[in-house]
């Protein structure tokens, strides 16, 4: 299924279990000032949710309880693609 540019790319939640409670890092692109990117880190706990968007599917997962992240920034959540996702530890309380 081919989509346009005024279309919303398809998208699928679900909650996976066995990525609910692990610790994970995750790196993405974030601005720069006005025209530049930079590579950002983060580090915290999965929660299972994900969300596949687009055909075929890029799946993003939800993760919280952030104890590494950008000073600027403001949330305690993010979603990390998983092709930046690496686990590096066990779930959470285990």
């Amino acid at each position: 299924m081919k989509t346009t540019a005024n279309e919303p790319l398809p998208a699928v939640t679900g909650f996976d279990e066995a990525m609910a409670g692990v610790r994970a890092e995750c790196d993405g692109g974030g601005p720069f000032g006005v025209k530049y990117m930079r590579r950002e880190e983060f580090a915290g706990v999965l929660t299972g949710e994900y969300v596949d968007h687009g055909d075929p599917p890029w799946r993003w997962y939800l993760m919280k309880d952030l104890y590494v992240k950008p000073d600027h920034y403001p949330w305690d959540s993010v979603w990390c693609m998983q092709g930046n996702l690496f686990v590096v530890g066990e779930k959470k309380g285990s």
